[in-house]
């Protein structure tokens, strides 16, 4: 999913470059979304490591 985020980051800064701004701003829209989202993943199998796996 990080990999995904700095996909579409990349396409942002090439469309900026280029001035397309309107897919500019939806891609950097997407990647956004997909950075929160792999850091709340990120976070939450952390937390699961250390509880429910080391009772084990």
């Amino acid at each position: 999913m990080l990999k995904w985020s700095v996909i579409f980051f990349i396409v942002a800064i090439v469309a900026g470059i280029f001035g397309f701004g309107g897919i500019e701003s939806a891609a950097a829209g997407i990647a956004q979304i997909l950075f929160y989202l792999f850091i709340a993943l990120f976070i939450v199998f952390i937390l699961l490591g250390l509880t429910v796996f080391k009772r084990r």
